[in-house]
Protein backbone atom coordinates (compact mmCIF):
# COMPACT_ATOMS: atom_id res chain seq x y z
CA UNK A 1 0.00 0.00 0.00
CA UNK A 2 1.23 3.08 -0.80
CA UNK A 3 0.95 6.47 1.35
CA UNK A 4 -0.18 9.44 -0.60
CA UNK A 5 -3.46 7.79 -1.40
CA UNK A 6 -6.69 9.51 -2.77
CA UNK A 7 -8.27 12.79 -2.89
CA UNK A 8 -11.46 13.86 -2.55
CA UNK A 9 -11.21 16.47 -5.89
CA UNK A 10 -10.89 13.52 -8.43
CA UNK A 11 -13.66 11.17 -7.06
CA UNK A 12 -14.83 8.34 -9.67
CA UNK A 13 -18.37 7.96 -9.56
CA UNK A 14 -18.65 4.54 -10.06
CA UNK A 15 -22.65 3.25 -10.02
CA UNK A 16 -23.56 1.92 -6.82
CA UNK A 17 -25.80 -1.69 -8.03
CA UNK A 18 -29.20 -1.04 -8.46
CA UNK A 19 -31.18 -2.81 -5.63
CA UNK A 20 -33.88 -3.80 -7.72
CA UNK A 21 -32.84 -7.61 -7.62
CA UNK A 22 -31.87 -9.75 -4.48
CA UNK A 23 -29.28 -7.10 -3.10
CA UNK A 24 -31.90 -4.38 -2.66
CA UNK A 25 -33.85 -6.97 -0.64
CA UNK A 26 -31.68 -8.47 1.16
CA UNK A 27 -30.16 -5.06 2.56
CA UNK A 28 -34.11 -4.14 3.52
CA UNK A 29 -33.60 -7.49 5.75
CA UNK A 30 -30.28 -6.20 7.34
CA UNK A 31 -31.31 -2.92 8.00
CA UNK A 32 -34.70 -3.74 9.17
CA UNK A 33 -32.73 -6.55 11.61
CA UNK A 34 -30.26 -4.21 12.74
CA UNK A 35 -31.81 -1.10 13.14
CA UNK A 36 -34.98 -2.14 14.92
CA UNK A 37 -34.74 -6.46 16.56
CA UNK A 38 -31.15 -6.86 17.33
CA UNK A 39 -29.57 -2.88 18.14
CA UNK A 40 -29.30 -3.67 21.78
CA UNK A 41 -28.17 -7.45 21.39
CA UNK A 42 -25.05 -5.88 19.41
CA UNK A 43 -24.61 -3.11 21.80
CA UNK A 44 -24.23 -5.11 24.26
CA UNK A 45 -22.18 -7.89 22.36
CA UNK A 46 -19.50 -5.39 20.93
CA UNK A 47 -19.14 -3.91 24.41
CA UNK A 48 -17.35 -5.18 27.77
CA UNK A 49 -20.80 -5.82 29.64
CA UNK A 50 -21.44 -9.83 30.62
CA UNK A 51 -22.78 -11.78 27.99
CA UNK A 52 -24.00 -15.64 28.06
CA UNK A 53 -21.38 -18.33 27.24
CA UNK A 54 -22.85 -18.84 23.55
CA UNK A 55 -22.22 -14.96 22.72
CA UNK A 56 -18.78 -14.91 24.31
CA UNK A 57 -17.57 -17.03 21.96
CA UNK A 58 -19.03 -15.15 19.09
CA UNK A 59 -17.96 -11.96 20.95
CA UNK A 60 -14.27 -13.72 20.71
CA UNK A 61 -14.14 -14.76 17.84
CA UNK A 62 -15.28 -11.34 15.72
CA UNK A 63 -12.17 -10.13 17.65
CA UNK A 64 -9.84 -12.71 16.21
CA UNK A 65 -11.42 -12.16 12.76
CA UNK A 66 -10.90 -8.04 13.33
CA UNK A 67 -7.40 -9.10 14.33
CA UNK A 68 -6.86 -11.19 11.39
CA UNK A 69 -8.13 -8.59 8.81
CA UNK A 70 -6.16 -5.67 9.59
CA UNK A 71 -3.00 -7.75 9.94
CA UNK A 72 -3.66 -7.24 5.98
CA UNK A 73 -3.00 -3.50 6.09
CA UNK A 74 0.07 -1.83 7.23
CA UNK A 75 0.63 -0.86 11.28
CA UNK A 76 0.74 2.46 9.72
CA UNK A 77 -2.13 3.78 7.91
CA UNK A 78 -1.24 7.57 8.02
CA UNK A 79 -2.42 9.26 5.78
CA UNK A 80 -4.46 6.83 3.84
CA UNK A 81 -8.47 6.70 3.60
CA UNK A 82 -10.18 3.68 4.35
CA UNK A 83 -13.94 2.58 4.43
CA UNK A 84 -14.82 0.63 6.76
CA UNK A 85 -18.07 -1.00 5.07
CA UNK A 86 -20.71 -2.12 7.83
CA UNK A 87 -18.98 -0.48 10.77
CA UNK A 88 -22.05 -1.74 12.79
CA UNK A 89 -20.75 0.10 16.43
CA UNK A 90 -17.48 1.23 15.24
CA UNK A 91 -14.71 -1.10 16.74
CA UNK A 92 -12.89 -1.56 13.52
CA UNK A 93 -13.25 2.05 12.96
CA UNK A 94 -11.41 2.81 15.98
CA UNK A 95 -8.67 0.44 15.04
CA UNK A 96 -7.96 1.83 11.64
CA UNK A 97 -8.14 5.11 13.29
CA UNK A 98 -5.68 4.72 15.94
CA UNK A 99 -3.24 3.29 13.37
CA UNK A 100 -3.79 7.15 11.77
CA UNK A 101 -6.25 6.40 8.99
CA UNK A 102 -9.11 8.18 7.53
CA UNK A 103 -11.68 6.43 8.02
CA UNK A 104 -14.89 6.43 6.51
CA UNK A 105 -17.40 4.19 8.68
CA UNK A 106 -20.80 3.87 7.32
CA UNK A 107 -23.81 1.36 8.20
CA UNK A 108 -26.97 0.69 7.24
CA UNK A 109 -28.40 1.00 10.79
CA UNK A 110 -28.21 4.54 11.87
CA UNK A 111 -28.61 3.45 15.54
CA UNK A 112 -25.59 1.34 15.11
CA UNK A 113 -23.75 4.40 13.93
CA UNK A 114 -25.12 6.46 16.66
CA UNK A 115 -23.80 4.02 19.12
CA UNK A 116 -20.19 3.71 16.79
CA UNK A 117 -20.02 7.87 17.01
CA UNK A 118 -20.89 7.79 21.02
CA UNK A 119 -18.12 5.17 21.92
CA UNK A 120 -15.32 6.63 19.41
CA UNK A 121 -12.37 8.24 21.55
CA UNK A 122 -12.29 12.01 21.60
CA UNK A 123 -8.50 11.66 20.48
CA UNK A 124 -9.54 9.71 17.78
CA UNK A 125 -12.92 11.67 16.50
CA UNK A 126 -11.07 14.39 13.74
CA UNK A 127 -10.04 11.39 11.99
CA UNK A 128 -13.56 9.86 11.21
CA UNK A 129 -16.62 10.31 9.13
CA UNK A 130 -19.56 8.31 9.93
CA UNK A 131 -22.70 7.48 7.59
CA UNK A 132 -25.56 5.88 7.94
CA UNK A 133 -26.59 4.39 4.55
CA UNK A 134 -25.60 1.97 1.63
CA UNK A 135 -21.82 0.83 1.95
CA UNK A 136 -21.70 0.86 -1.71
CA UNK A 137 -22.55 4.34 -2.42
CA UNK A 138 -20.53 5.87 -4.46
CA UNK A 139 -20.45 9.23 -3.22
CA UNK A 140 -18.31 7.58 -0.22
CA UNK A 141 -15.59 8.38 -2.86
CA UNK A 142 -12.82 6.74 -3.48
CA UNK A 143 -10.26 4.66 -0.97
CA UNK A 144 -6.91 3.21 -0.31
CA UNK A 145 -8.06 0.20 1.05
CA UNK A 146 -11.74 -1.42 2.27
CA UNK A 147 -12.51 -3.46 5.31
CA UNK A 148 -16.06 -5.17 5.14
CA UNK A 149 -16.25 -7.42 8.35
CA UNK A 150 -19.44 -9.46 8.04
CA UNK A 151 -21.42 -7.47 5.99
CA UNK A 152 -21.85 -9.33 2.97
CA UNK A 153 -22.33 -12.66 4.77
CA UNK A 154 -25.91 -12.34 4.06
CA UNK A 155 -25.73 -12.05 -0.28
CA UNK A 156 -25.18 -14.45 -2.77
CA UNK A 157 -22.27 -14.61 -4.96
CA UNK A 158 -23.83 -12.44 -7.80
CA UNK A 159 -24.34 -9.66 -5.34
CA UNK A 160 -20.81 -10.18 -3.73
CA UNK A 161 -19.73 -10.20 -7.22
CA UNK A 162 -21.16 -6.57 -8.05
CA UNK A 163 -20.24 -5.23 -3.85
CA UNK A 164 -16.61 -6.01 -4.86
CA UNK A 165 -16.40 -4.95 -8.76
CA UNK A 166 -18.30 -1.33 -6.85
CA UNK A 167 -15.66 -1.34 -4.18
CA UNK A 168 -12.60 -2.77 -5.93
CA UNK A 169 -12.99 0.46 -8.95
CA UNK A 170 -12.83 2.85 -5.72
CA UNK A 171 -10.08 1.36 -4.06
CA UNK A 172 -6.27 1.41 -4.74
CA UNK A 173 -5.85 -0.85 -2.44
CA UNK A 174 -7.07 -4.08 -1.06
CA UNK A 175 -10.63 -4.90 -0.20
CA UNK A 176 -10.83 -7.07 2.82
CA UNK A 177 -14.54 -9.06 3.96
CA UNK A 178 -15.34 -12.12 5.17
CA UNK A 179 -18.20 -14.71 4.15
CA UNK A 180 -19.68 -17.63 6.18
CA UNK A 181 -17.81 -20.49 5.02
CA UNK A 182 -19.89 -23.43 3.47
CA UNK A 183 -18.83 -25.84 6.45
CA UNK A 184 -21.35 -29.10 7.52
CA UNK A 185 -21.81 -27.27 10.55
CA UNK A 186 -22.91 -24.18 8.60
CA UNK A 187 -24.61 -25.55 5.91
CA UNK A 188 -27.00 -27.80 8.66
CA UNK A 189 -27.69 -24.18 10.12
CA UNK A 190 -28.30 -22.81 7.11
CA UNK A 191 -30.69 -25.85 6.16
CA UNK A 192 -32.71 -25.50 9.38
CA UNK A 193 -33.07 -21.67 9.11
CA UNK A 194 -34.72 -22.13 5.78
CA UNK A 195 -37.00 -24.82 7.35
CA UNK A 196 -37.69 -23.36 10.11
CA UNK A 197 -38.18 -19.41 8.96
CA UNK A 198 -39.27 -17.22 12.27
CA UNK A 199 -39.99 -13.57 11.89
CA UNK A 200 -37.57 -12.59 14.56
CA UNK A 201 -34.50 -14.82 12.97
CA UNK A 202 -31.84 -12.75 11.92
CA UNK A 203 -31.09 -12.61 8.07
CA UNK A 204 -29.74 -15.58 6.74
CA UNK A 205 -26.16 -15.98 6.11
CA UNK A 206 -25.33 -17.32 2.87
CA UNK A 207 -22.61 -19.87 3.02
CA UNK A 208 -19.82 -19.59 0.29
CA UNK A 209 -16.59 -21.62 -0.99
CA UNK A 210 -13.73 -19.48 -1.75
CA UNK A 211 -13.03 -21.23 -4.53
CA UNK A 212 -16.13 -20.67 -5.57
CA UNK A 213 -16.18 -17.17 -5.14
CA UNK A 214 -13.13 -16.50 -6.87
CA UNK A 215 -14.39 -18.39 -10.05
CA UNK A 216 -17.23 -15.91 -9.71
CA UNK A 217 -14.90 -12.87 -9.89
CA UNK A 218 -11.95 -13.93 -12.13
CA UNK A 219 -12.83 -11.57 -14.45
CA UNK A 220 -12.89 -8.38 -12.65
CA UNK A 221 -10.06 -9.23 -10.06
CA UNK A 222 -7.76 -11.49 -7.89
CA UNK A 223 -9.18 -12.97 -4.17
CA UNK A 224 -6.93 -13.96 -2.18
CA UNK A 225 -8.10 -16.35 1.07
CA UNK A 226 -6.81 -15.14 4.44
CA UNK A 227 -8.25 -17.60 6.66
CA UNK A 228 -10.72 -18.78 8.50
CA UNK A 229 -11.77 -18.32 12.41
CA UNK A 230 -13.66 -20.91 14.39
CA UNK A 231 -14.63 -20.18 17.58
CA UNK A 232 -17.44 -21.91 19.10
CA UNK A 233 -20.70 -20.53 17.44
CA UNK A 234 -18.53 -18.03 15.41
CA UNK A 235 -17.58 -19.48 12.12
CA UNK A 236 -16.19 -16.66 8.78
CA UNK A 237 -13.84 -16.89 5.97
CA UNK A 238 -11.65 -13.75 5.67
CA UNK A 239 -10.38 -13.14 1.62
CA UNK A 240 -9.03 -10.11 -0.10
CA UNK A 241 -9.48 -8.59 -3.28
CA UNK A 242 -7.69 -6.39 -5.67
CA UNK A 243 -9.05 -5.56 -8.50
Amino acid sequence: MHKAYTSDAHLMQTPTPQASGSYGATRARVETYFDKTATKVWDRLTSDAPVSRIRETVRKGRDDMRARMLACLPDDLSGARVLDAGCGTGMMTQELAARGADVVAVDISPQLVGIAEARMPEALRPRVSFHAGDMLDAALGRFDAVMAMDSLIYYRAEDIRAALENLGARSSGPVVFTVAPRTPLLMGMWYAGKAFPRSDRSPVMIPHAPKRLAHVTRDIGRLRDVGRVSVGFYISQALEFRS
